[in-house]
C-alpha cells in the first residue's frame, strides 16, 4: 500500500486511534481537533498537528471525518471556509462519523461539485475496535471512491462496499438497531438472573457459544454484572443513532416497534442524567422501572 498524505478530523475516543494506526501504516497524516490537545497528543505517533480543518485537508489525498454527528460534520466540511473548499481535485472525503442518510447524500453531491469523490464510512466495533484496527467499516460511495478510499481504511479495519452514497449509513442505522436492541436484551436477562437468584456470571459463562452468545453478551454484560459504565460508546449517542434509524424508516413508510421500544427506554435514561455513561448502562433504567437499587 503506497503512503499516502492523510487529513484526520475528530481525535476523540474513536479518532484518536484509528489515526495513531494510519501514522502506523506509513500515511502522513495531519490531524486536527477542536480541542487542540487531544490533537496534539498524536504528535508522538508522527502525526503533524494542524493549525486548522483546512490546513489538515490541504493537498492531502483523502480527508477522514470522525465527529460527533451530522450538524457537525456540515459544520466543518461545507461552505466557502469548510473543508471541501479546501480540498485539492481528485481527492478523497470519507466521512466516518455516524450522520444520517440524507446528509451522506448531500454531502456527495456537494463534494462532486467541487471534484471530491466521498464515501460515507460509518464504522462499528468501538474504541476496542479502534485500538486493534479491528473496525467493521461500512462504505457507501461509488466503486471508484471505495477503490481509491480502502488501502486507507483497510489500515483502520475490514471494509465492505455496500452500495451508493447514503448507503454506508443505511448500514450503520441497521448496525446500530441491532446493538441497541440486544443491548436492553441482555440487560434484561442479566436483571431477571440476578433477581431470580442465579449467579450473572455464571449464567453468562454458561450463555456463551450457544444462540444467544454474541460480543454484547462477551462485553456489555461484563460492564452490567459489575457495574462499570466507563464510557466507551455513551448512551446519548445511542439514543442519536435509535432516532435517526426511526427519522428514516418513517421516509421509508416502516414501523420498527422494536426499535421504538428501545428508543423509548434510551430517552428515559438519558432523561434521568445517564446519558453520558456507557450505552450498557440501560440496565440501571430497568432497575428504575422496577424499583431495585440502582447504586447497589
Amino acid at each position: 500500500m503506497a503512503p499516502a498524505t492523510i487529513g484526520f478530523l475528530g481525535t476523540g475516543i474513536m479518532g484518536a486511534p484509528m489515526a495513531r494506526n494510519l501514522c502506523k501504516a506509513g500515511h502522513a497524516v495531519q490531524v486536527w481537533n477542536r480541542s487542540p490537545g487531544k490533537a496534539a497528543a498524536l504528535a508522538a505517533d508522527g502525526a503533524r498537528i494542524a493549525a486548522d480543518r483546512r490546513d489538515a485537508a490541504r493537498d492531502a489525498d483523502a480527508v477522514i471525518c470522525m465527529v460527533s454527528s451530522g450538524p457537525v460534520c456540515d459544520e466543518l466540511l461545507l461552505g466557502p471556509e469548510g473543508v471541501i473548499a479546501a480540498m485539492r481535485q481528485g481527492s478523497v472525503l470519507a466521512v466516518m462519523s455516524s450522520i444520517p442518510v440524507e446528509t451522506a447524500r448531500r454531502q456527495a453531491e456537494i463534494a462532486a461539485a467541487s471534484g471530491i469523490l466521498y464515501v460515507d464510512a460509518p464504522v462499528s466495533g468501538g474504541e476496542a475496535g479502534a485500538i486493534a484496527a479491528t473496525l467493521a467499516i461500512m462504505t457507501g460511495g461509488s466503486p471508484e471512491a471505495f477503490g481509491r478510499i480502502r488501502p486507507v481504511l483497510a489500515a483502520m479495519g475490514r471494509p465492505t462496499h455496500v452500495g451508493p452514497a447514503g448507503s454506508g449509513q443505511l448500514a450503520k442505522l441497521a448496525n446500530q438497531a441491532i446493538v441497541a436492541s440486544t443491548i436492553v436484551t441482555v440487560a434484561e436477562a442479566i436483571t431477571f438472573v440476578e433477581r431470580g437468584g442465579a449467579d450473572p456470571a455464571k449464567v453468562r459463562e454458561a450463555l456463551l457459544g450457544g444462540f444467544a452468545d454474541s460480543t454484547i453478551l462477551k462485553q456489555h454484560a461484563l460492564r452490567m454484572i459489575a457495574r462499570d459504565f466507563t464510557p466507551g460508546g455513551p448512551a446519548k449517542y445511542q439514543l442519536k443513532d435509535t432516532g435517526t434509524a426511526l427519522a428514516h424508516a418513517a421516509t421509508l413508510g416502516l414501523d420498527l416497534p422494536v426499535l421504538s421500544l428501545v428508543d423509548r427506554l434510551f430517552s428515559d435514561l438519558i432523561e434521568s442524567g445517564d446519558g453520558e455513561l456507557d450505552h450498557s448502562a440501560i440496565i440501571r433504567e430497568l432497575w428504575r422501572r422496577n424499583g431495585l437499587d440502582v447504586l447497589g
